[in-house]
C-alpha cells in the first residue's frame, strides 16, 4: 500500500516550496495537486495554477512522483496540455503521474465563457480527448479531426522520458469512464459513491467502493487486460468518514486496511489546512505519514 498526498495549490511559492520538500522527507510516494482554476470554498482565496506549481515543485524534489489530481477537459486542450505534461516529465526526470477525469459542473465549467456540458457531453469530451492525448505523448506528429478536438501535424519531440509515456491514472465510476480507465491508464482514480457523502455509513461507503473495483474488473477483462496491471487509488476525504480517519494513526491503518482489502494500492490524504474541510493535527499527519505505510506493508 503506497501513502500519497495532495497539496492544494494555495501558498505563494516562498512557502509552498517548504511544503513539497516537506512531502518528500516524510516519504510520500507521491504528492498531487488539483488541477483547477478555482474550487469550491478556496474560490475568494489565493489559487495557483497546477502545471507551474508541479513544475516548481519537480525542481526542489528528488525522489517523490508528482501529478495532477485531476485534470479535465473543462478547460484544457490535449494539443496544448500534451506540451506541458511533456515538459514537465522531462524537468521531474520522469516522475509525473496525470490524474485525469470528465471534471463536474464548478468554476472550471463556466470559466471560458461555456454553459456547463451536461454529463453526456463531458463523457463525450473525455473519450475522445484521453485517446488524442495518448497519440500526442507517443507519437513524433500527430493529425486527427474529432468532434469537440483537432490536431494538425502537432510535434512533441523528443516525447515523455516515461515510456512509452508518463501513466494515466483515470478518475472514472461510470461505465465508459471505466473502459477508458482499463483501455489507457495504468491506475484508476475514485473518492468513493458522492451518493453516500452527507448520509451514508462507512460500511456502505466500502460496499459502493467494491462495487466499483468489481466493474473496474470487468472493463478489464472486457478488453483483454488483467485488473491487476492497475493501480488502484483512493483520493480520501469525499467518503462518509470524512476526516476521521486522520484523526489518530490506529484510525488511519484500520481505514487504509480496510480498503487493502477491496485491492486499493495507493491511499491519497490531504496536506493539512487549518480552518477548512481538511484541517487535521500536523503531528497527527506527520505520524501517519512516517508510520502508516509499514504497517500497511
Amino acid at each position: 500500500m503506497r501513502l500519497s498526498t495532495v497539496i492544494l495549490p494555495i501558498h505563494r511559492w516562498a512557502e509552498g516550496q517548504k511544503i513539497w520538500r516537506q512531502a518528500e522527507d516524510l516519504g510520500f510516494h507521491a504528492a498531487y495537486a488539483y488541477d483547477h482554476l478555482s474550487w469550491r470554498s478556496f474560490r475568494d482565496g489565493p489559487w495557483f495554477g497546477a502545471i507551474p506549481t508541479l513544475t516548481a515543485a519537480a525542481t526542489v524534489t528528488r525522489r517523490m512522483r508528482l501529478g495532477t489530481l485531476v485534470t479535465s477537459p473543462n478547460f484544457r486542450h490535449p494539443v496544448t496540455l500534451a506540451k506541458e505534461l511533456i515538459s514537465l516529465d522531462d524537468i521531474s526526470g520522469g516522475r509525473l503521474t496525470l490524474g485525469i477525469g470528465a471534471g463536474g459542473t464548478g468554476f472550471d465549467a463556466t470559466a471560458l465563457g461555456q454553459e456547463p456540458w451536461p454529463p453526456r457531453e463531458r463523457a463525450d469530451r473525455l473519450a475522445e480527448f484521453v485517446p488524442l492525448l495518448d497519440r500526442l505523448l507517443t507519437e513524433d506528429s500527430v493529425s486527427y479531426e474529432g468532434d469537440f478536438y483537432s490536431a494538425h501535424e502537432a510535434r512533441n519531440i523528443p516525447g515523455c522520458v516515461q515510456r512509452p509515456r508518463l501513466p494515466f491514472a483515470v478518475a472514472a465510476t461510470g461505465p465508459r469512464g471505466l473502459r477508458l480507465a482499463a483501455r489507457y491508464g495504468q491506475a484508476w482514480v475514485t473518492t468513493g459513491d458522492p451518493r453516500l457523502f452527507e448520509n451514508g455509513t462507512p460500511e456502505q461507503s466500502v460496499q459502493a467502493l467494491r462495487g466499483q473495483v468489481e466493474k473496474l474488473g470487468a472493463a478489464c477483462e472486457a478488453t483483454g487486460r488483467a485488473v491487476s496491471a492497475l493501480d488502484k487509488i483512493l483520493l480520501t476525504g469525499f467518503t462518509p468518514d470524512r476526516g476521521r480517519p486522520l484523526e489518530s494513526l490506529d484510525a488511519f491503518v484500520d481505514f487504509a486496511g480496510r480498503h487493502q482489502e477491496l485491492g486499493f494500492t495507493e491511499i491519497v490524504i490531504h496536506w493539512p489546512i487549518p480552518d477548512s474541510d481538511f484541517a487535521a493535527d500536523e503531528k497527527v499527519f506527520e505520524r501517519i505519514a512516517l508510520e502508516a505505510p509499514a504497517q500497511l506493508a
